[in-house]
């Protein structure tokens, strides 16, 4: 039965299912699938002067969204290879990135430093 043009009709927002990138067309770029781009860009990068009570609320929106994307993985790290200096990203914030960049910066030293003494042993033997 059709509804009359003045009615409204209330549909329940059904989050996406999360598919696998192997699932996925290869060929469509990542973003198209992003569930952000139907969300208005403001709720992912701050307004200039933005008090920090509505900052934190504006970012914990944002990653409530992140975290039904189907791409959100894929989001992240480009915002780690990039790396993007603003907004939020695969539900991390640029301080956020920061940190996980750092950890990523320390753990390739320290197998950098765990592997010399390996190959200088194989280089004498």
């Amino acid at each position: 039965m059709l509804q009359p043009p003045h009615s409204s009709v209330q549909v329940a927002a059904v989050p996406a299912p999360r598919v696998p990138a192997r699932d996925r067309d290869q060929d469509a770029p990542w973003h198209t699938e992003a569930v952000c781009r139907r969300d208005e860009a403001g709720l992912f990068f701050a307004p200039s002067k933005e008090p920090t009570a509505a900052r934190l609320s504006r970012e914990e929106a944002a990653k409530r969204v992140c975290a039904r994307c189907p791409v959100m993985v894929e989001c992240r790290e480009h915002a780690l290879l990039q790396p993007e200096p603003y907004g939020v990203w695969g539900g991390l914030t640029a301080a956020e990135r920061r940190v996980v960049l750092a950890r990523r910066r320390r753990r390739d030293m320290e197998l950098k430093k765990t592997a010399r003494p390996a190959d200088q042993i194989a280089a004498a033997g």
